[in-house]
């Protein structure tokens, strides 16, 4: 029976192929934009996705600075930080975060982080990952494509 191979193929770092995608976070609750950026990033979507391979696309967000929290989450949800010091735990609000010009991309980034696989393979994919506040981005250069992320589940 040599006609057909049911081989499982296995994606690997040179046959996988990565794409770059830009996506609009204007007015998006922040959890789910960012669950489907976790999947993205993972390459969940596509059908040669493994597990143990970053296989997944890079991820660009724009409008960074306009999503939005579900119910009273913007006042009440606290990020906890600790300083390394003795007495350094430092607490922080979404409102509070905010105020900072960094303060919207350290919220996505939280949440992406959160939904990664720990370990050395969350960490490498966590670096395809850019944010930016406004509508423009540096990276013209790799000929992004923009999606429409509620298109994905």
């Amino acid at each position: 029976m040599n006609t057909l191979s049911y081989k499982t193929i296995s994606a690997n770092k040179e046959t996988v192929k990565k794409e770059w995608v830009v996506i609009d976070a204007s007015g998006q609750v922040v959890g789910r934009l960012c669950s489907k950026v976790a999947k993205i990033l993972r390459g969940k979507y596509k059908p040669s996705f493994t597990p143990h391979v970053d296989c997944g696309d890079n991820v660009i967000i724009i409008n960074a600075a306009k999503v939005v929290f579900s119910g009273k989450k913007e006042t009440d949800k606290v990020y906890t930080r600790y300083t390394g010091y003795p007495g350094g735990q430092r607490f922080n609000t979404p409102a509070e975060l905010r105020k900072h010009s960094y303060g919207a991309e350290r919220i996505i980034r939280h949440a992406v982080k959160g939904m990664l696989p720990k370990g050395p393979l969350g960490r490498s994919l966590m670096n395809n990952l850019k944010i930016f506040d406004g509508t423009e981005h540096n990276m013209q250069a790799q000929k992004p494509k923009a999606i429409d992320i509620n298109q994905y589940k």
